[in-house]
């Protein structure tokens, strides 16, 4: 016998990845530059030279048996201290390095939160469009997932929908910012707002909501300002990744920071190290986490995904397709011509360009693209869209 929930989610690939691998095939038969694949959120800025120079400087310099070996479950205190500094110098905070609990990434980080949350009958809603593993973290986690509908066209959060669906069960509101689909950051004024409707709805019922904000794209903002969200509602769980900012996502290393002013900090603490605990988590990476130590201060060079952004935004509006100026991550969320994201994307399969359907970010009708790409690509990709728009406008 297998376990129906386990199966079910194995045999039911990712889109996104079923899109990637059918580019690679394609890729195969046609020639990798005359496939436009738009699918994976894959960085494609290299890493600060410093990561690369700090990992010879560990390996080098470091004890052999200290770089593999074992650190403490949440995380070697050195490179929690690097990460407090540096949030403390960015944002003029007093985070501590107790308060930090070292993951493989942010993925493992989110569902250790929500398993840590998980009491019966919880739910947890998660702002659409939204990425879409929250659905599966959460519900194997013990919640019910809900979801609050798109804010279209702004994609900021639309606020009279999340008083609607906030209940006595509510345990947390997942938000992700800048956002994967999307692109868009969300603005003080819009967390200020949502700080006001969670507020209310506690004193209504009579017990915490956290937000949980999932913050993998932090640092990659263009020109606009990136909130530091537990400044603005205290009751906020952080969980971060190096994948995006540092262009490590196959080195699965991030962190979840309970802030110390957060309701019951030091019980929610011991939960989600629990939780981890009970999902197999041992430590986060050693060598990882010496590396972090050294550079948890560095930041990323964005002149690329810049010019990809402006060049991709630029060339598909003027097209006159739709869709939300992304102000952060590497990410456009396009309105479908004709409204069926699904048909265009198969159609745009036939030419192959690879577009990824919004449907399993909460959002059907959009489609999503990954400008983390080579501009080239972007170039020659462009007359195709035309092409695309102009078949679907005149059928």
């Amino acid at each position: 016998m297998l376990n129906p929930k386990a199966y079910a989610l194995g045999a039911n690939r990712s889109s996104i990845r079923d899109l990637f691998e059918y580019g690679c095939r394609r890729a195969a038969v046609v020639g990798r530059e005359n496939v436009y694949d738009y699918s994976l959120g894959n960085p494609s800025i290299p890493s600060p030279k410093e990561v690369d120079e700090t990992i010879r400087q560990v390996l080098q310099d470091t004890d052999s048996l200290l770089v593999h070996g074992y650190t403490s479950a949440v995380g070697d205190y050195d490179t929690r201290k690097a990460i407090s500094d540096d949030l403390n110098h960015r944002y003029g905070v007093q985070t501590k390095p107790e308060e930090f609990f070292l993951t493989c990434g942010a993925a493992p980080a989110l569902v250790s939160v929500l398993r840590a949350l998980a009491i019966p009958g919880g739910e947890v809603l998660a702002i659409a469009p939204y990425f879409p593993e929250y659905k599966p973290f959460a519900e194997e986690a013990g919640l019910a997932f809900r979801v609050v509908p798109p804010d279209i066209p702004s994609f900021q959060i639309n606020l009279t929908e999340v008083e609607k669906r906030i209940t006595p069960n509510t345990q947390a509101i997942i938000l992700n910012s800048p956002n994967n689909p999307s692109g868009v950051v969300y603005t003080r004024e819009t967390l200020q707002a949502l700080r006001r409707v969670i507020t209310d709805k506690i004193m209504e019922y009579g017990h915490t909501i956290y937000i949980l904000s999932d913050e993998p794209y932090r640092e990659l903002a263009y020109g606009v300002e990136v909130p530091f969200i537990p400044q603005i509602y205290a009751d906020t769980i952080v969980c971060y990744s190096y994948s995006k900012s540092l262009s490590l996502p196959g080195e699965r290393i991030g962190y979840v920071y309970v802030p110390g002013n957060c309701t019951e900090s030091k019980r929610l603490y011991a939960a989600i190290a629990g939780a981890a605990r009970a999902c197999g988590h041992v430590c986060a990476p050693s060598l990882w986490q010496k590396v972090i130590a050294r550079c948890a201060h560095l930041r990323p060079d964005l002149e690329r995904y810049d010019r990809n952004r402006r060049a991709l935004y630029q060339g598909l509006t003027a097209i006159g397709y739709e869709t939300a100026k992304p102000d952060g991550a590497f990410y456009l969320f396009v309105k479908a011509p004709g409204g069926d994201a699904n048909a265009f994307s198969e159609l745009a399969k036939e030419k192959d360009l690879l577009v990824v359907p919004g449907d399993s970010f909460g959002c059907p009708g959009y489609f999503r693209l990954c400008y983390c790409v080579s501009y080239d690509m972007i170039q020659k990709s462009l007359p195709v869209f035309q092409e695309l728009y102009r078949q679907i406008k005149e059928a």
